[in-house]
């Protein structure tokens, strides 16, 4: 073959290419995050004019993270047979069109379906956007480029409760119509995204896969130079075994570490994020919404903050510290009722901070728990388990808020992260500084 003994594109240096689906795939991350934050803020609007119950909240919340489980199935079995490049901007392009459809839904129902449309959306990007970015990002920089991806997305997570909050006055001009200008505020990032994505190429490796190998090469002289050929295969990858591989006696304990950590952290992340004014507002902290928009950007703090904190410390003590320092801090704040303003402000902020920080090891440690030949069976296994918990959480909260008040939702956030933390410190192995298998 005619670039056998070029050099592998994959050791190519960083350059327009890359820079175009790296910014493409992190804005699609921020239009990801806040279309699945923007919810929250706006059912806080919508509750009196749609005369919302606590029922209809937790579901229209949670249709998304139900959304995203189908979603992220159904577009890996396309994008495996026709191609990430199809989806790629398309998926944004279809996100405009339903964040818009929004802004004319008034039956509680309706809106609950279209937000599980918008998860659905939402978990097809997560499936075809970071692959793509990691099949032609550099060999050298794929870590570093893929691990920003987190901090992208809670970036536009955070963002969408800020806008939410400082679009309050155009939610009291329009009346009873303004918390879906709020709702359909998502359309914007994805258009940002679309616009980028456009003219995106296609994986050179998976042209390889489907046996186009000149189809590769002829992208990759065109966007990297002639220089550049195909990458030395070298042995086949093993196909993954089956699921109950993943529950044998010398594997189930990863198996059971890897979904108990994701779902107890994504449970109360989600839950306490999205319904933020419910929560802030039962919990008698004055000022709420501005409470809110402090809370959000110690979110985002949070995140970048571990991010470090994760490169310098072992992944076990990671989760164990994580787990349990922000239950302590959701216990105090229940327990301690009487607590001044300052200091209830202080402690939403921390536990914002912990919280965040704790999501940080969900896109690298669930893959360092299985062997090659278990990894894409187990990965797929955790982000299954892990929607439940975030669906589940943003589903049950505001209903056990209203039938038990507010301090019984969150002492069922707390009694969630004890138990990771407890499953964590039986069985979560070290992995850093191991290679994957």
């Amino acid at each position: 073959m005619s670039g056998a003994r070029q050099i592998s594109f994959e050791d190519a240096p960083f350059s327009a290419i890359h820079k175009k689906i790296t910014a493409g795939t992190f804005m699609g991350q921020i239009s990801d995050g806040y279309t699945l934050g923007i919810v929250g803020i706006s059912l806080n609007y919508a509750m009196e004019p749609l005369g919302l119950t606590s029922f209809w909240m937790g579901l229209i919340g949670a249709g998304s993270m139900f959304g995203i489980f189908f979603g992220s199935l159904l577009a890996g079995i396309t994008a495996d047979k026709i191609g990430r490049r199809p989806l790629y901007a398309s998926l944004m392009l279809l996100t405009a069109i339903v964040s818009v459809l929004q802004f004319f839904l008034s039956d509680p129902l309706l809106i609950a379906i279209v937000r599980f449309v918008l998860g659905m959306l939402i978990g097809a990007d997560y499936t075809v956007g970071i692959p793509l970015l990691s099949e032609w990002a550099p060999a050298k920089k794929r870590a570093g480029i893929l691990g920003w991806l987190l901090v992208f997305w809670t970036i536009g997570y955070c963002i969408s409760y800020i806008v939410g909050f400082f679009m309050e006055g155009f939610v009291a001009a329009f009346g009873n119509d303004g918390w879906r200008l709020v709702l359909c505020t998502s359309v914007v990032p994805s258009l940002i995204a679309l616009l980028i994505r456009f003219g995106t190429p296609e994986s050179p490796l998976w042209h390889i896969a489907k046996g186009r190998s000149q189809e590769a090469l002829a992208n990759i002289h065109v966007y990297l130079g002639n220089q550049y050929g195909l990458p030395d295969r070298g042995e086949e990858k093993p196909a993954s075994t089956s699921w109950f591989a993943l529950f044998a006696p010398e594997q189930w304990r990863n198996t059971v570490v890897s979904g108990v950590f994701f779902f107890a952290q994504v449970l109360p992340f989600f839950a306490i994020s999205i319904f933020l004014p419910l929560v802030l507002t039962k919990m008698n902290i004055q000022n709420p919404n501005a409470s809110g928009v402090l809370y959000n950007v110690f979110t985002l703090i949070g995140v970048l903050v571990g991010l470090w904190v994760y490169g310098i410390t072992t992944r076990r003590a990671y989760l164990l510290w994580t787990f349990y320092v922000s239950a302590a801090i959701l216990t105090v704040m229940i327990l301690w009722t009487s607590m001044s303003p300052l200091v209830a402000l202080i402690m939403i902020t921390a536990f914002a901070l912990v919280l965040a920080a704790s999501i940080v090891p969900e896109f690298s440690y669930p893959a360092e728990l299985f062997p090659t030949e278990l990894r894409g069976s187990g990965v797929g296994l955790t982000i299954a388990i892990s929607r439940f918990g975030a669906g589940g959480g943003t589903f049950l909260l505001p209903i056990v808020s209203e039938q038990f008040g507010i301090h019984m939702a969150l002492w069922c956030c707390v009694i969630t992260l004890l138990f990771g933390g407890i499953i964590c410190h039986m069985w979560a192995p070290e992995t850093s500084g191991r290679g994957k298998k």
